[in-house]
């Protein structure tokens, strides 16, 4: 049997290489009789060769983003990094003095028709009829529309314009500084551009509650160990996104830091919680996009151009898993009933920032109204969405991530003192495991999670959430060492 086996090899071997020298043949004849261009053949040799050859292969090109985060990192770790912030902030405020025109004006509009509707309303069954209102609500609803087109396409224009003269002038200001010549450019530098500050800003005085805030340092892992930071805060999410009006010191040094560690190792993020539809039509997705349209984003697309490439690729997505997929009858009903543009709860997408506070990546997690039960478990889709998020830090050098502890924004009735503290300690418990789990996926990284719970909590309440913590983590406690006299 074994004889039989070692001659079928050298049998086989030996018809393949006769093969091959048959094929051989054939194509030098086919050179030799002139079928072949010999000086194409050898230019399709030479292409091969140098594609596969690292050696002789040409350097990849390098598009004009890559070049443009090279050029901006370089600034904003130079003494021009000021003279940027500024150029930014005054971009800021210019769109947030177009964005509170087009508020007055519609708002003037609603007035207006408002009390042309109350008009047409008293008239009603006297000299006109419901479809003399109907009409009416017609005429104002396209009008509402009409200047809301309008003020988007000035936007749109305004933002376009602020983008393309924001890196103009960056590249050149590069350019300059590489020559040691020219001694403008440290004047420019030197000289930096008047802060302008909106009237809505000096004008209006906010009130704001007052932070509550907790910060502690644990170590995790079974052997080798991880030092993280932890913080327990009493905000609102997008606290994080707004960018402030006035020009503070203490607002600087936070933008400050946000640019310098745009393009590095060390990306803050945060988690929104979204229903399931890739829009920014309602609740926090449209505070969250309202913000991120008062300063424009020099460095990636807009919050909507975004969202429409997430749409996309879900619906790519969904179509290459239901080809792949061999379900039943009862599957098949399912998915037709669902539409394919939604995500399911757990999911969740990603944008990308430079405009905002203090974040460069959110994170939109799809949950579901189960969130507001009180009897979600460790396998809950929230849960295990979050455990993604957090695998994705630890690939993609986020070492700050902001996490809504109770899981909602808003806190409501039904969410007494025991169920807040059973949620926290589900949170907690699961996020420390994901937080050991860390040590795997990235060898033992130190990172800063921020635990936010909503602003209308009460004192009471945050200090109770405060002191688990500790109980759930191991967190560091000083040692005191006194002399022995």
């Amino acid at each position: 049997m074994i004889d039989l086996k070692q001659l079928l090899n050298k049998f086989i071997e030996e018809e393949t290489i006769k093969d091959y020298d048959r094929e051989a043949e054939m194509a030098l004849e086919a050179v030799k009789s002139g079928k072949v261009d010999i000086n194409q053949l050898a230019d399709t040799w030479a292409k091969a060769y140098k594609e596969t050859t690292l050696e002789y292969a040409k350097p990849e090109e390098t598009s004009w983003d890559e070049d443009f985060a090279d050029v901006y990192h370089d600034l904003i770790h130079s003494p021009a990094s000021e003279t940027l912030l500024n150029l930014e902030h005054n971009y800021f405020v210019s769109i947030s003095e177009l964005i509170s025109e087009r508020d007055v004006e519609l708002k003037k509009l609603r007035e207006r028709q408002g009390a042309e509707m109350d008009k047409v309303m008293q008239e009603l069954g006297k000299s006109l009829t419901d479809q003399d209102v109907n009409s009416l609500a017609a005429q104002h609803f396209e009008s509402q529309q009409d200047l809301e087109n309008k003020w988007t396409s000035e936007l749109k224009q305004s933002t376009a314009i602020q983008k393309q003269e924001y890196q103009e002038w960056v590249i050149k200001l590069h350019q300059d500084l590489k020559n040691p010549n020219n001694s403008s450019i440290s004047d420019e530098i030197k000289v930096q551009p008047q802060l302008r500050e909106s009237v809505e800003g000096n004008g209006r005085i906010y009130e704001e509650q007052r932070l509550l805030e907790e910060s502690f340092t644990i170590h995790l892992g079974a052997q080798l160990k991880t030092m993280h930071n932890l913080r327990l805060l009493r905000a609102d999410m997008l606290d994080f996104c707004k960018h402030k009006r006035n020009h503070r010191s203490g607002v600087k040094l936070h933008r400050l830091q946000t640019a310098m560690s745009l393009y590095s190792t060390s990306l803050c993020g945060l988690v929104l919680l979204v229903d399931n539809r890739i829009s920014s039509y309602s609740g926090i997705k449209r505070d969250f996009a309202t913000v991120c349209q008062e300063c424009t984003d020099f460095h990636f697309p807009g919050i909507q151009e975004q969202l429409e490439i997430v749409q996309k690729v879900v619906l790519k997505a969904r179509a290459q898993r239901s080809r792949n997929k061999n379900s039943g009858n009862e599957d098949k009903s399912k998915s037709i009933e669902r539409n394919q543009s939604n995500i399911l709860p757990g999911e969740f997408y990603i944008t990308r920032h430079s405009n905002l506070s203090e974040i460069h990546v959110a994170f939109h997690l799809c949950v579901d109204d189960n969130v507001r039960s009180g009897n979600i478990t460790a396998r809950d889709p929230a849960i295990m969405g979050l455990r993604n998020i957090l695998k994705v830090c630890c690939t993609h050098d986020i070492t700050t991530i902001s996490i809504p502890l109770l899981l909602v924004h808003d806190m409501s009735e039904e969410m007494t003192i025991p169920w807040c503290l059973k949620r926290a300690e589900l949170v907690f418990k699961c996020v420390k495991g994901f937080m050991m789990e860390m040590a795997s996926w990235d060898g033992g990284i130190s990172r800063t999670v921020q635990f936010l719970v909503p602003h209308t909590i009460s004192e009471e309440m945050f200090y109770q959430l405060s002191n688990m913590l500790p109980q759930i983590f191991r967190v560091s406690s000083t040692l005191t060492l006194t002399s022995k006299h």
